[in-house]
């Protein structure tokens, strides 16, 4: 056999095989925030709220999920990744948790036509982390700021175990873990709004 026809046959066995393990290559796998917040038992509130802005730690601001492996190690996976930037789905998940928890559909991320929130909420979320084989922790300093000035602060700290293996019970630890600071948000709100009744 000569050369040429060596070379031929070797390109007709080789060309087919990359194109097919470029085929398959792995694709990333996108995640989304939800609310789980459960309605409150106390009585629905009527009032107004903004959500925003919320700033997330520069380590974990990013599409990838970022996990902890050791104590000084992270592992940042390019497949796994959020569908959306962290700050705006944590912006949007808690508003839809402060209006399940208020009673109230007057919940927004942005400034409307027509839309005078009684209260803006700002969030700086200083703990987002993902420690694989245990849970997510969510650390978060916020403020409930009414439209006369008066302020509510507070700091939550929640931990979530995640339930199950994969990256989507890493998310949903994570949106539990969001309904605990929108919780305490709420409970302020709802303590400020009953004090000026």
């Amino acid at each position: 056999m000569s050369t040429n026809s060596l070379t031929r046959l070797v390109s007709a066995i080789l060309i087919p095989i990359a194109f097919a393990a470029c085929g398959t290559s792995a694709q990333p796998h996108f995640y989304a925030l939800t609310s789980t917040a459960a309605p409150a038992a106390a009585q629905s509130a009527p009032i107004a709220v903004l959500v925003g802005p919320v700033s997330v730690p520069a380590a974990v601001d990013r599409p990838q999920f970022v996990v902890q492996k050791a104590s000084n190690r992270v592992d940042i996976d390019e497949f796994n990744r959020w569908s959306a930037p962290l700050n705006d789905s944590i912006a949007r998940v808690i508003a839809s948790d402060l209006s399940t928890q208020l009673g109230t559909p007057n919940v927004a991320t942005a400034p409307l036509a027509n839309f005078a929130p009684d209260y803006r909420v700002t969030i700086d979320v200083q703990r987002f982390d993902t420690i694989e084989g245990q849970g997510v922790t969510v650390e978060a300093v916020w403020v409930a700021r009414k439209s006369d000035g008066k302020t509510r602060t507070g700091r939550t700290i929640a931990h979530e175990a995640t339930q199950g293996n994969g990256f989507d019970a890493i998310a949903a630890a994570h949106s539990r873990a969001l309904a605990q600071v929108s919780a305490d948000i709420a409970e302020a709100i709802r303590s400020e709004a009953s004090a000026t009744q």
